[in-house]
Order: C-alpha cells, then structure tokens, then sequence
C-alpha cells in the first residue's frame, strides 16, 4: 500500500508540474463531461502463508464509467479469471473469481491544479462491491483438508487504489492501475480471522467519447462612427506655429503564466525605459499591471497584476529615477488591453 501511495504521490507532483494551459486552451471541446469504456489486462495475487511469487496469475477487466465534471467520475468495474492459493510446503490450488464494483474516481491533478485539462493524470479509485468465487475442485479433491473449504463463495469487496491516465488523442488513453481489494475472510478457503487481501496490477486502453463542443468565443464588433462633414471654408493660409513635440514612449512587458518579474527581452523593455527617463527628466511615467481573466480567479490576478507593476517601478527607482516621477496602478484582469487572452499579462508603461 506504502509503494502504491508513493507511486500516485510522485506522479501527481509530475502532472502538476506539466504547463497545461496553452492545452486546454486548443481543445475544441469541454474536457468534462464525458463517457468511457475500458480493457485492461495484467496480473493479481492473494496474500497468505505462502510465497507470493508462486500465487501469481493473470487477470482482466471492462468497465464502462462517465466523468461528470473534469474531477470526479464513477465506473462500473468487472475483473476476474483465475486466483489462487497454497498450503505449505508445495501445494497450490486454483479457483475462479469474478469481482463487480461501483468505483468512485477522483482527478487529483485538475483538483489541485489550475487547469481543466491535463495530459497526464492521476485519479484516485475506491469502491465497494461484490466478488463470487467457484471451481474450487483442486483443494476439495485433494488430500489436503482445510475445514471452511468451499465448493463456491459470495463476499464483499472494498477496493482502494490509484491509476495513471495519459491521452494519447482525444477519444483514447492509456493507463496504469494497481489497487488493493479487501475479501471476507476465508475467501482462498483459509481461516485467519480478518479479511483477506488482493493485489491487482493492470495495464489498460480507454475509449471516451460523448464530449461537447467548446462554444466559440462571441466576436468583437467595434462601431467607428463617422465625423460629421465641416463645411469647407477658404480662407488664406496662415503661418503655422512652430510645435514642439513632447518627448514620449509607451513600453509594454509581457510575462508568462504565474510570472511577476522580467527576464529576457522584456527586461531588457526595462532598460530601455529607464535610459528614456534619464534622457528626459522632466517626463513621469505611469506604470500599469494586468493579468489575464482566462487563468486563475479576481482575487489572484489581482495580487499577479500589483506585483508585476511593482517589480517595473521598483526597477525605475533603483537605477535612480525619482519616485515621484512615477505613478503604479494594478487593474488585475478587470481590464483587458489585448484581445488575445496570454498577451493581457502584461506591465504596460507609458513616459510623456
């Protein structure tokens, strides 16, 4: 159980860490909710006072199960074939078994994530149900005799364990699943007063399918209205007044998702901007932070947004610029510059 929680523990901390928002944002479908049909095949054993390596044998699954939303699903799980057990020193017997569960599954990666969508994924599986075992012949026709041995038996079965879920394409993944199941005692026909314990592995293929298509984005219709027309008045030419432009620069600094400091060319935006300031020191420079409204919720954009302008201007005053020649703002993702969402985190800073 130890190995199967390390092994959820450590794939979990890899799906996290993949960047899946750029992902989710191609899919042209909601990722929940959804339909899904599986086949898996591996290998299972039954623990008692024998060794474990001679009590190995193959074992198959179907279920058919839905995802209500991008964290949580429910299957119906079918497994069974062939089990066995043994008595020391070197007696083993075989009997069949079917197991039926109701399983719920929980998504710990969009759970504790950011995103609806990753490629990789770990669910967490538990379920009751019901397991029939029969063809007990190899120990009720040998020599040995074991007083609750049965010719068939009907026990509970509470399931617990992880799977690793990778999509492949958008109808079909791949998967990994090992899980521990609790039996009533005497199911391999022995007797040691608390319920016996199954170890399944099994590698799988998923089908999904029943997904709905993501809405597009409603277009923006800008209205330009026309200036009336001004009569046409003609009179003679006069001398233009000499203007002087007043020196001006607007700087925009973009970031990546979760990123409040520049790195890279955008930093280099900074210094730019700070070489203009120093040119020309009688301009104030009003510094701006925004984040996008497709990531995160108000609460955190807002702290991403203040942070992003706070980094900028602190950039300004140490290499000297007065403070009081600049003015910082934070609009969080009230605000959208941009319409493309990833350009919306963004510093924009404008000197005149």
């Amino acid at each position: 159980m130890k190995k199967i929680l390390m092994l959820a523990i450590v794939a979990f901390s890899a799906c996290l860490n993949i960047s899946a928002q750029d992902a989710a944002e191609q899919l042209d479908y909601k990722p929940a909710p959804y339909m899904f049909i599986g086949l898996q095949g591996g290998a299972q054993t039954t623990f008692c006072n024998y060794d474990q390596l001679k009590l190995i044998t193959p074992t198959a699954s179907v279920s058919f199960g839905a995802f209500f939303t991008p964290t949580v699903g429910a299957r119906l799980h079918v497994n069974g074939m062939w089990n066995k057990s043994g008595i020391k020193p070197d007696f083993t017997y075989n009997y069949k078994y079917v197991t039926t569960d109701l399983d719920l599954m929980l998504n710990l990666c969009t759970l504790f994530g950011r995103s609806t969508y990753y490629p990789l994924n770990v669910y967490l599986i538990g379920g009751i149900g019901l397991n029939y075992a029969w063809e007990n012949d190899d120990l009720l026709n040998s020599s040995h005799s074991l007083p609750f041995a049965w010719e068939n038996r009907l026990s509970h079965n509470a399931r617990v364990g992880a799977m690793l879920d990778y999509n492949i394409a958008k109808h079909w993944s791949i998967n990994l699943e090992v899980s521990a199941n609790s039996l009533s005692d005497r199911y391999n026909s022995q007797v040691n007063y608390r319920d016996d314990w199954q170890l399944t592995a099994q590698l799988g293929l998923a089908y999904k399918f029943g997904f709905k298509a993501k809405p597009a984005p409603a277009p923006v219709v800008v209205v330009k209205e026309e200036p009336a027309p001004k009569p046409v008045v003609k009179e003679q030419p006069k001398p233009q007044p000499v203007v002087t432009k007043k020196p001006e620069l607007r700087t925009e600094i973009f970031y990546a998702i979760r990123e409040v400091v520049p790195v890279g060319a955008e930093k280099a935006k900074v210094d730019n901007l700070i070489k203009f300031l120093k040119e020309n020191p009688q301009t104030k420079v009003s510094v701006t932070g925004y984040a996008d409204v497709g990531t995160g919720n108000p609460k955190i954009n807002l702290g991403y947004s203040q942070g992003r302008a706070q980094n900028v201007a602190k950039a300004l005053t140490d290499a000297g610029i007065d403070a009081a020649r600049i003015t910082v703002y934070a609009k969080g993702d009230t605000v959208q510059p941009f319409a493309e969402n990833d350009k919306n985190r963004v510093t924009i800073a404008i000197a005149e």
